[in-house]
């Protein structure tokens, strides 16, 4: 699988590592995916390292909609887990996320997944996020770029994550090659 490095900056103080998920299923899902990227190589205080392929998904859990458009990234960052979510929250807001239906329709969508091996629970965060064992369209991607990475509260590989997964659960996600998609 094609694994999109994107590090173009010398190492420095940014020695948090984070996966964040990135999904739109409304209007032009590419753009707001190259967007939201972008947005997030733009900020000083994040470097972005790996970026998966893109995948085209079915809907999970509010079934009447379009399907996704899902990737995941990896990126370092000096912040701390809670400033990481708010600007990933300014992007989505700075792209027009405005929810009606609760798992519904989205233009973009900046889900945290993981912060270092950091459990946390408080009012507006929850590390590891809470739904990455079960979501194929999260672990498809994030297994393309850290097959080996240990999620703190299942205590397994996201490769052994993917694992338990039945062969015919799979035909959901599809995997998309859009032009210019690696060069986000």
């Amino acid at each position: 699988m094609p694994v999109h490095n994107l590090q173009f900056a010398e190492k420095d103080s940014r020695t948090n590592l984070s996966y964040i998920s990135i999904g739109s299923n409304i209007g032009d899902r590419l753009s707001f995916c190259k967007r939201a990227v972008a947005a997030l190589r733009g900020d000083a205080e994040i470097r972005l390292s790996l970026l998966s392929s893109l995948y085209e998904t079915e809907p999970v859990d509010y079934l009447e909609q379009d399907h996704f458009y899902n990737a995941v990234i990896s990126l370092e960052t000096s912040l701390s887990p809670e400033a990481l979510l708010s600007r990933c929250q300014k992007i989505e807001m700075a792209l027009a996320k405005n929810i009606q239906i609760s798992k519904g329709p989205r233009t973009i969508d900046l889900d945290l997944l993981f912060y270092n091996a950091q459990v946390l629970t408080s009012s507006n965060l929850t590390l590891p996020h809470p739904e990455v064992a079960r979501r194929l369209f999260v672990l498809i991607p994030l297994a393309e770029i850290a097959p080996q990475f240990i999620h703190p509260k299942e205590a397994c590989s996201i490769e052994a994550l993917l694992n338990r997964f039945q062969a015919d659960q799979f035909k959901s996600v599809e995997k998309r090659f859009e032009a210019g998609w690696h060069l986000t």
